[in-house]
């Protein structure tokens, strides 16, 4: 059932969209048969419409495996939200990063959910997080052994940032040196005050089966982060840039993304609007936010050196 509902959205997605966006014939069919590289996208709700006919779309500039990186530098896993794939959370900012010499490598993980949510195309990431935590680590793990690197720096949206955490603490931080998330779930989110009713009525069983157990993994106080947290936010070794946005709807409240700095760490963090107001991001349209690629770039250089644009960027919600 879930193979054929994805089946039937996606081609009722492909109707909808224009043959330019796609493209059309034998050409177009040839290119369904090897990983679907998605073009440049400037804006989220464009990436996202993509990935609904595209559900296994790459973004431009990712798993190039015969890049070379920028000297200095490690690859960058990307690690995409909840509900999110690696196309429409990267699609702005992966060839971004390729253009300014990053190797940059991406997956879908969570693709076996069975809640309701997860019948949609090109949604993803709705399982356990600590489960998703292992998948994370183990496409490290693969990244590292095919570039040869013993280290490799990692950025994550949402969901994304909560499971770095997870691999660092589960799986030692010996393999990773930076880490940027923006809008994660560090400390779990109240989602506007709605994950904590859930909890408050005991609908978490409902949530599970509606929207996954990453939902219920990242509420605000769930068993699943009071035991991520609870030996402190960070490990030894590691470089946290962390990126918040005050329009964030999603990661609430905002501040709860911020990491405390522990023994042998460093930890900087950042709102997205101190600077530069007029860059009202939310939760999702932050993904194609100038300024935050801009922050992210600088987080990854080896000397933290780079220019950050101060440009509108509207909310999607």
């Amino acid at each position: 059932m879930q193979i054929t509902l994805r089946r039937l959205l996606a081609a009722a997605g492909a109707a909808a969209l224009s043959s330019t966006v796609l493209g059309t014939g034998p050409a177009a069919a040839e290119t369904q048969q090897a990983p679907v590289t998605g073009p440049y996208q400037l804006n989220f709700s464009a990436a996202l419409l993509y990935s609904l006919v595209q559900p296994d779309a790459q973004a431009a500039g990712a798993n190039d495996w015969d890049c070379t990186p920028r000297a200095g530098t490690q690859p960058v896993v990307l690690v995409h939200g909840t509900y999110a794939n690696q196309y429409n959370s990267f699609a702005r900012m992966a060839p971004e990063l390729a253009w300014a010499g990053y190797c940059v490598y991406s997956f879908n993980y969570g693709t076996d959910g069975t809640d309701v949510a997860a019948q949609l195309p090109g949604v993803y990431g709705t399982t356990g997080l600590s489960d998703n935590g292992d998948e994370l680590a183990a496409f490290a793990a693969t990244v590292r052994q095919r570039t040869g690197f013993a280290e490799v720096d990692m950025v994550g949206w949402s969901q994304g940032g909560t499971i770095i955490t997870d691999v660092l603490k589960k799986h030692g931080g010996g393999g990773v040196d930076d880490v940027v998330t923006y809008g994660a779930t560090h400390h779990g989110t109240t989602l506007l005050g709605l994950g904590t009713l859930a909890t408050a009525v005991g609908a978490t069983d409902l949530t599970r089966a509606g929207l996954g157990q990453a939902a219920v993994d990242q509420i605000q106080g769930s068993d699943y982060i009071t035991a991520l947290t609870a030996d402190g936010d960070t490990v030894p070794g590691v470089d946290y840039t962390v990126i918040a946005t005050r329009y964030d709807e999603v990661s609430t409240p905002y501040q709860a993304t911020f990491l405390e700095e522990g023994p042998g760490a460093s930890v900087t963090n950042i709102t997205l609007q101190d600077g530069c107001g007029i860059d009202v991001s939310d939760h999702l349209s932050m993904t194609a936010s100038p300024r935050l690629i801009d922050l992210t770039k600088r987080a990854l250089h080896p000397q933290g050196r780079g220019y950050v644009r101060c440009l509108p960027n509207t909310p999607v919600l």
